[in-house]
């Protein structure tokens, strides 16, 4: 079963969120979209993401401080956060965005088709490790039933190089076990 790739949008004003799904409309990826930094941190709870468009300016809960904890927590940390804001009056906030954590942080206005290709490249990210994350279990099954396989030629082996009478039926019980994946 393929999982979509989702981008969590994080903004308090509704029509911001908007203008971001429209933006990202087209591209594999599910967009899911929430108006604050607590709404974010639950969201993120009960979902796995492959990029955060996060407002920098929220009441409450600013981005700074939801992107604090969210790259404090195990199993978010290392989801991508793009800072968005209006705010383009200091510099010291893009440099606070990118010590919590984050990977870029774009002023408003901002070119549509650049935030597309940046989202474009964390959704590729995203799936590539997904694929070598299943390519990895993967192999580790080969692995077990390989080393299975070799158990049990080693115990047919030694069975028949044995004194037993019984040896033969044993040694073909044996593989017969290890070929059809049973363990004795």
């Amino acid at each position: 079963m393929t999982q979509v790739a989702k981008a969590l949008l994080v903004d308090d004003r509704r029509e911001n969120l908007m203008a971001l799904e429209a933006i990202l409309q087209g591209l594999p990826v599910q967009s899911v979209a929430v108006e604050s930094g607590e709404a974010a941190l639950k969201q993120l709870l009960v979902d796995d993401f492959a990029v955060i468009l996060l407002d920098a300016q929220m009441p409450d809960m600013d981005g700074f401080e939801t992107a604090s904890h969210i790259k404090r927590r195990e199993r978010t940390r290392h989801v991508p956060i793009i800072f968005l804001t209006a705010a383009d009056r200091d510099a010291q906030l893009a440099l606070r965005g990118y010590q919590i954590g984050a990977v870029d942080y774009l002023t408003k206005p901002f070119d549509p088709w650049v935030l597309r290709a940046k989202v474009s490249v964390f959704v590729e990210l995203w799936t590539k490790t997904r694929q070598l994350a299943a390519q990895s279990e993967m192999v580790r099954e080969r692995d077990a039933q390989w080393r299975l396989l070799t158990d049990a030629v080693d115990e047919a082996t030694n069975l028949l190089r044995s004194d037993d009478p019984d040896a033969v039926a044993r040694a073909v019980a044996a593989l017969e076990q290890a070929r059809w994946g049973t363990t004795s």
